[in-house]
């Protein structure tokens, strides 16, 4: 696994100063700086999500503000709908044990279980969670794929932050979510052009 370099700045940061990890160990293979603090993270992400091929964490403003608030990014909008097939949901309290543990890979853990288990979401429809307190995690059928995701993630964020200052008994007609999903992502998606992925 490729990872960016611990606190090296973004603005001075070359494609050369990236860190080569073990997938399995974590181990650096390749590059002279620390990996970054979440490598354990994206680690437990790219052993339990099989199908993903990159990992993005951000701290942006609505997204992070929803996380921060324990709350998920309801999926009340066909924009939503085109990328994220249920809302984007946000985990659980971290334990004591598991913040003063092994923090890292416990939050990946949490995400893990949160996804597979407790909300028994497939993370190739929905690929985006939420860490309470923390801030979003998106994945993706590449780095660009899960940039993109994180993007679209926040502006989804954003869209229902707004919604609901207008009105907060906004709803969402399921037939849609179902309708713009499918028509994007279905076995019968008919959105776009032939051979072009979405």
């Amino acid at each position: 696994m490729v990872i960016k370099p611990s606190g090296v700045d973004y603005d001075v940061m070359k494609a050369s100063d990236m860190v080569v990890v073990d997938l399995n160990t974590g181990e650096v293979v390749d590059g002279d700086l620390n990996p970054s603090s979440d490598t354990p993270t994206h680690l437990v992400l790219y052993k339990a999500f099989p199908n993903i091929q990159g990992v993005v964490h951000t701290h942006s403003t609505y997204a992070t503000a929803f996380a921060q608030a324990g709350r998920d990014i309801p999926n009340i909008g066909t924009t939503h709908a085109d990328y994220f097939y249920q809302d984007i949901p946000c985990t659980r309290d971290m334990t004591e044990a598991e913040v003063k543990g092994q923090y890292e890979l416990e939050t990946g853990n949490v995400i893990v279980d949160e996804i597979l288990n407790i909300r028994k979401i497939n993370p190739d429809h929905t690929p985006a969670v939420l860490v309470k307190n923390h801030g979003p995690f998106s994945w993706g059928t590449s780095p660009d794929n899960a940039v993109y995701n994180a993007k679209v993630m926040e502006q989804c964020a954003k869209m229902a932050f707004v919604s609901f200052s207008v009105n907060p008994n906004t709803t969402m007609n399921p037939l849609l979510v179902e309708k713009h999903y499918m028509r994007k992502h279905g076995p019968n998606a008919y959105y776009g052009q032939k051979g072009q992925k979405h």
